[in-house]
């Protein structure tokens, strides 16, 4: 079993699509994923939760991750499958 995953994006963003393959081939089967370039309420929200304005922005569990270099970073670190499974 995999951790929730939260993914802010938008249309047109391919560190989202890149992030995306990542998770997926991490085995994540569902990403819910948050358009902010359909609800600008939703970029106000990300931004004061994150207190970052660009996407992707990434959750795992309650784990704010950050963004795609963020998440192939702890990749390679080997921490992102650990964190996936909730450890």
């Amino acid at each position: 079993m995999t951790a929730h995953v939260l993914m802010y994006s938008t249309g047109v963003c391919p560190y989202c699509v890149m992030a995306e393959r990542l998770l997926k081939a991490k085995g994540v089967d569902e990403i819910e994923k948050v358009r902010i370039d359909l609800d600008p309420e939703q970029r106000n929200h990300m931004m004061q939760k994150t207190g970052r304005r660009t996407v992707p922005q990434i959750y795992i569990g309650d784990t704010h991750v950050g963004g795609f270099d963020d998440l192939s970073a702890l990749d390679r670190a080997g921490k992102l499958e650990p964190l996936l499974r909730g450890e």
